[in-house]
């Protein structure tokens, strides 16, 4: 039993609620805006709190930050129309245990999210979500990057919406649609992934779609597509924005009516197919260049999760290791130099890289030592921080000015370490970081001074003494030569 606030201005939500939860020895008191809320929780303690995500005179979200200000003990969940969902994913990210959907369609449900949240034993689906994470080898470790997207990828599995994930090639993108998918209502339906990017425009319309017999030359007979297999289960389209604008079209139609048609076939079919999509792109950028369809993003863009590189989560470098040595069914170890070595690498294959260098050097290893070390790691690994490697690991802004300070930093770092700690190194890699270095330098002055002038380059020229020949030329743009 608990004490229950409702806030929420449809007048009959509150009475459902108040029915409901006092029908089960539950207190419950009942506000109808934010100027109730401000007033009920200054009167009394809450166990659990519901929060419409829309009243007249107040923001659920800003409700919600008061709330975990005021009571960080309360269990918070919003309550949210379809075209607020993303709103409430953000009130997931800012404290709220989860969100509901209204009008409340399965009773049954919400009661067991109301039973879940009012149990004062600790919850054993936080047990279930990391066992299951670690049982499909998505390893999150202590990084708190991680530990969220978790959390909300576990809370958003149960609900009927589709997912997009983006993340660098190599950080498990396809492990995560699986987590989501053993996570969801639909973990005993057909899970079925397609490489949008490895299929030509035609197979992948067929690959999807299916097709008539004699559609095209070498359809000698009919063939069921994707979203006819995968009905009631969990479709991946992974590396979506490599499908074709046609295909961009045809993917629209189904997500926005759930139909679609067999290539060469004239009878719409209905569907109840989820989609997780996935790309190693930053699809918002695509959208500007005019490769993807800007309403085809709104639809799959409805819970974005981002998958973080692996070299900003080094700290779990040693939990994937041994969990790849338990996969690999090894009794080898890595020596302490030789993680220390595998930190100083900026691992542009991410999580996948990390595998495979650890199934080579077991490989190597394994009746020769117990203890695998530096000698076992490859060529790459064995120099102590390429500096190229330093400005591939720092990211720019979305306004594409790149963050300088953070640059220089780390290729400073980068060199104090070759100079202090390296009894190998090849100069001329480092010689040629250094031009790189003056290359990043002068573009990142002159993204700065454009933006300053917004976007006026012989302004921009003038303030920084050079000619607008040279500002092309280190904006990389063709046909720009300072020497011409």
């Amino acid at each position: 039993m608990g004490n229950i606030l409702v806030i929420d201005d449809e007048r009959e939500v509150g009475t459902f609620f108040q029915h409901l939860l006092e029908g089960k020895g539950n207190k419950v008191k009942l506000g109808f805006s934010g100027k109730d809320f401000f007033q009920l929780i200054q009167q009394y303690k809450f166990d659990l709190a519901f929060i419409d995500v829309k009243l007249p005179d107040a923001n659920g979200l800003n409700l919600l930050k008061q709330l975990k200000r005021s009571c960080p003990s309360c269990k918070a969940v919003v309550m949210t129309g379809y075209s607020t969902i993303k709103t409430a994913v953000e009130a997931i990210k800012h404290g709220a245990n989860d969100y509901i959907e209204k009008p409340f369609d399965d009773i049954e449900q919400l009661e067991r999210l109301i039973d879940e949240l009012l149990s004062d034993s600790p919850l054993s689906s936080q047990d279930d979500m990391y066992k299951l994470a670690e049982t499909l080898g998505f390893i999150v470790g202590t990084n708190k990057q991680m530990n969220d997207l978790l959390k909300l990828a576990y809370k958003i599995a149960k609900k009927n919406v589709n997912v997009l994930i983006e993340g660098e090639t190599g950080t498990g993108k396809e492990v995560l649609a699986h987590f989501i998918h053993n996570a969801s209502m639909r973990y005993d339906q057909p899970f079925i992934g397609v490489n949008c990017g490895a299929v030509s425009e035609t197979l992948l319309e067929s690959e999807l779609f299916g097709h008539e017999k004699g559609a095209f030359t070498g359809a000698v007979k009919e063939k069921k597509g994707i979203f006819e297999i995968a009905n009631r289960g969990t479709l991946f389209l992974d590396e979506i924005g490599e499908a074709s604008l046609a295909t961009q079209v045809k993917l629209l139609r189904v997500l926005e009516t759930g139909e679609y048609i067999r290539v060469g076939g004239e009878t719409i079919r209905k569907t109840n197919t989820r989609i997780i999509a996935a790309s190693h792109v930053n699809l918002a950028k695509a959208v500007e260049e005019k490769t993807f369809r800007e309403d085809l993003l709104y639809r799959l863009d409805v819970v974005k999760l981002t998958i973080p590189p692996l070299r900003e989560r080094l700290e779990d470098l040693p939990i994937l290791i041994d969990y790849f040595l338990k996969k690999l069914n090894t009794p080898l170890s890595f020596s302490e130099d030789c993680i220390s070595r595998m930190k100083q690498y900026h691992w542009p294959g991410n999580v996948r890289e990390l595998f495979n260098v650890v199934k080579r050097a077991v490989t190597l290893a394994e009746g020769e030592t117990e203890v695998i070390t530096l000698d076992y790691l490859p060529e790459k690994l064995k120099i102590p921080l390429h500096l190229g490697q330093v400005s591939n690991s720092v990211r720019s802004p979305k306004d594409g000015v790149e963050d300088l300070e953070a640059y220089l930093q780390e290729w400073m770092n980068g060199v104090l370490a070759l100079w202090r700690n390296s009894d190998r190194l090849d100069l001329e890699h480092v010689l040629s970081s250094v031009k790189e270095l003056e290359t990043k330098i002068g573009r990142s002055f002159v993204l700065k001074m454009l933006k300053e002038t917004l976007g006026n380059r012989k302004e921009a020229a003038e303030r920084l003494n050079i000619t607008v020949r040279t500002l092309r030329y280190l904006l990389k743009e063709k046909g720009a030569d300072p020497k011409a």
